[in-house]
């Protein structure tokens, strides 16, 4: 029972998390297209209280994934496990460097432009897509 447990708190991190990966880049969007003050303000102030908010959900999805692996088993000794946290390093990356970003808008010395922030964008959805298929189906 503990097992499914810990599936059902992972699998809430991990979807929490996500809204805030697909939501923050569009933030960037909206901040590179506009260049009103206020509405910079604003979308800044937004794009930070978001972030605080996706970091302890980042810690408790790699939390909950550790104790799914170590103490359940999960993937064990199979090579799709060891795809999968290739691929969460990448999210926890693509995660990192979201906040860069969001200190360049805040900084002021943002460069990027809003087609550079759209295509952004589309990264947590394609790495999200191949986790899900190693998850699911297990390829290998």
């Amino acid at each position: 029972m503990a097992y499914l447990w810990v599936k059902v708190f992972h699998i809430l991190m991990v979807t929490s998390w996500f809204a805030g990966l697909f939501y923050l880049p569009r933030l960037y969007v909206n901040l590179a297209q506009n260049s009103d003050a206020t509405t910079q303000e604003v979308l800044i102030g937004m794009a930070q209280r978001l972030f605080r908010f996706m970091k302890p959900l980042a810690v408790l999805t790699v939390i909950t994934g550790l104790i799914l692996y170590l103490f359940f088993g999960v993937g064990k000794g199979m090579v799709w496990i060891h795809v999968k946290l290739v691929l969460v390093f990448a999210l926890l990356v693509y995660h990192w460097y979201c906040g860069r970003i969001l200190q360049h808008f805040k900084s002021g010395t943002n460069t990027k432009t809003h087609v550079y922030y759209r295509w952004f964008n589309e990264i947590p959805v394609l790495l999200l897509l191949l986790v899900l298929i190693l998850v699911v189906i297990k390829p290998f």
